[in-house]
């Protein structure tokens, strides 16, 4: 009988072993038998802070074209000891107003219609130009069950939200790895995305690779929560019995 007993609770322990590794390793499932190319190009949007950068031929005449950068220590606020750059701001109409050619509107481009938007403003001043933009303000935010939630700013304008996650310290052991939420902003409209990280497929989703100001959050699984509930309440019975206390010492002298 005692036998019968060990040997149950060992099957159980095994059982519940196995249910929580499969809530917790990351990439499960066969390989994928997919080679897509994968390809990302980033739009830019309303709030983006460009940099703007113009080359030619003619020297002189590119520079009316170069707004000039300008280090500084300040903190952005995001990551310490950041310079920051005079640029253009994307204002809510999509617009940035550019030297001598006037109002632009870029919102909505990806980089490279940009580029070719631009080369084709600048024909009549500039011969073959090459020019280079950047989103200064690219950045993410991760939070929840990870170790070091934060914003983080992407100088690469490319970040994947395996990456995201490792920025801010891989995920807790309360995290719920299969509800992991991403929140975007599309065209003024804020769309909210459930990743699965145990899963591989999880990889072909629209949001594998995060746009600027994307949002991360973390959801905690039942445990943390319980465990939240019992030290608030634990927290409420001692602050009333302390007042208790306080109230029969004050009666009773």
């Amino acid at each position: 009988m005692v036998l019968k007993f060990i040997f149950g609770v060992f099957v159980i322990s095994i059982l519940f072993g196995c249910a929580s590794k499969k809530n917790i390793i990351y990439l499960q499932g066969p390989e994928l038998n997919e080679n897509k190319e994968s390809f990302y190009n980033v739009k830019l949007k309303k709030d983006d802070f460009l940099s703007i950068s113009i080359y030619g031929v003619d020297e002189n005449s590119s520079k009316l074209f170069n707004v000039p950068q300008i280090s500084t220590s300040l903190n952005k606020g995001y990551s310490n000891g950041t310079a920051s750059v005079q640029g253009y701001l994307i204002d809510s109409n999509g617009e940035i107003d550019f030297p001598i050619i006037g109002k632009i509107k870029l919102g909505g481009l990806q980089r490279n219609e940009a580029i070719d938007l631009l080369k084709n403003k600048l024909k009549d001043y500039l011969k073959d130009p090459v020019i280079n933009i950047q989103i200064q303000n690219f950045k993410i935010t991760v939070i929840g069950e990870v170790r070091a939630p934060g914003t983080f700013n992407i100088p690469n304008e490319r970040i994947t939200i395996l990456e995201a996650i490792g920025l801010a310290g891989d995920l807790t052991i309360n995290a719920v790895r299969k509800n992991i939420k991403v929140i975007r902003d599309e065209n003024g409209i804020k769309k909210e995305y459930i990743i699965d990280i145990t899963s591989k497929t999880f990889l072909n989703s629209p949001v594998y690779y995060l746009n600027q100001n994307d949002v991360i959050y973390v959801t905690p699984n039942q445990a943390k929560i319980n465990s939240s509930n019992v030290s608030s309440s634990a927290g409420i019975f001692i602050s009333i019995s302390s007042l208790l206390i306080a109230t029969i010492n004050t009666i009773t002298k």
